[in-house]
């Protein structure tokens, strides 16, 4: 499977996209910033009506959960990075969110204060505690802390290698800029914990005490956390992960014009605003 991974990865660069978060200041190493206030917006509501249609199958949301027109709306997707997964024809394979901190940040900042966990009156001690040792331990090894989220794959892409690639992905963006420690509830659905897990992931727990999985009741279904370093995967995905990591910082990224980032020279060498914004994948009929 290793070396099929190899082999999709080399050819991910007209199939995986990268959008930033608005306002954000594109880090040097990559090589091509499109600043294009359209394709960007159509992109993330196209990430919406896709992860909105993935979720409704599985019986995870209900149609009330989605806008009028499908789409399953959260609060980050106007603040993290995106990672978008299509295929040739331009319909959506995968896609999932990146929510990077620096390391001051503290538990009531972050998207796992909503958690049963946080609510349970038996575990919201031990869950606050051991979120906020781990936002300790990259403070002091000076890392960035990371959440990360929204996972959506298309049915016939979970039996596949490139079901692992955007998880391998998130490694390989945490390294940019050093690294991060990183933390996502994870649905047992699907055995999406267990793979995180088998990538590298751990779970959250405290002292001796390891935090159990939890049932949601907004997307009816058993959930666990799974915390992760950028900079150790298993080893057997060490060199995917590199391999990743390269790979993204020759994709495009697609940011929203924002004109004291656009003005600055520091936003990666060679970037440049493009005009023509060029296809828009939509979700597959």
């Amino acid at each position: 499977m290793i070396t099929r991974l190899d082999r999709t990865i080399a050819s991910l660069d007209e199939r995986l996209l990268i959008l930033a978060p608005p306002g954000v200041a594109i880090p040097d190493q990559f090589t091509t910033c499109e600043f294009d206030l359209d394709r960007h917006s159509a992109l993330i509501q196209t990430i919406q009506r896709f992860r909105g249609s993935i979720y409704n199958q599985d019986g995870a949301i209900r149609d009330g959960h989605l806008s009028s027109d499908g789409r399953h709306l959260t609060p980050e997707d106007n603040h993290s990075w995106h990672l978008l997964l299509m295929n040739r024809d331009g319909s959506v394979r995968a896609c999932t969110w990146y929510r990077e901190y620096d390391n001051r940040v503290y538990f009531d900042q972050l998207r796992l204060k909503q958690c049963e966990l946080a609510r349970s009156e038996k575990w919201r001690d031990a869950f606050w505690r051991a979120v906020e040792g781990e936002i300790r331990v990259a403070r002091e090894h000076n890392l960035r802390y990371a959440e990360v989220g929204g996972w959506a794959v298309s049915a016939e892409s979970r039996c596949t290698g490139e079901s692992l690639l955007l998880a391998l992905a998130t490694y390989g963006l945490g390294r940019i800029g050093g690294g991060v420690l990183g933390i996502t509830t994870a649905t047992v659905r699907h055995r999406s914990s267990t793979l995180l897990c088998r990538l590298g992931g751990r779970p959250l727990q405290i002292d001796d005490t390891v935090l159990p999985p939890y049932f949601d009741p907004h997307y009816d279904c058993v959930m666990e956390i799974v915390r992760f370093d950028s900079r150790r995967p298993d080893p057997r995905f060490s060199g995917l992960v590199q391999a990743l990591h390269e790979k993204l910082l020759s994709i495009p990224v697609i940011a929203r014009p924002y004109w004291p980032m656009m003005r600055s020279t520091g936003y990666g060498p060679g970037a440049q605003r493009v005009t023509s914004p060029g296809p828009v994948p939509e979700l597959a009929a």
